[in-house]
């Protein structure tokens, strides 16, 4: 999808080299990939501690004690 977008430059010149992404637009859609994963996990912190998961890490890393 075409989008015409009025973005800082200096900000996304920075974004770029931070990422070291050699397109404005894989920059751009690194950004969203991550606003949205950051979202979905803030979602799921709603649910700390009231969900039993009954996990045994020693079984699951096939450990013996």
């Amino acid at each position: 999808m075409r989008t015409t977008l009025d973005l800082p430059e200096s900000l996304l010149r920075d974004a770029m080299k931070l990422t070291r992404m050699e397109t404005k637009t894989g920059v751009i859609v690194l950004a969203l990939k991550e606003l949205i994963r950051k979202a979905k996990i803030q979602d799921l912190k709603q649910f700390r501690g009231q969900i039993d998961l009954q996990i045994d890490l020693d079984t699951m890393r096939r450990r013996d004690s």
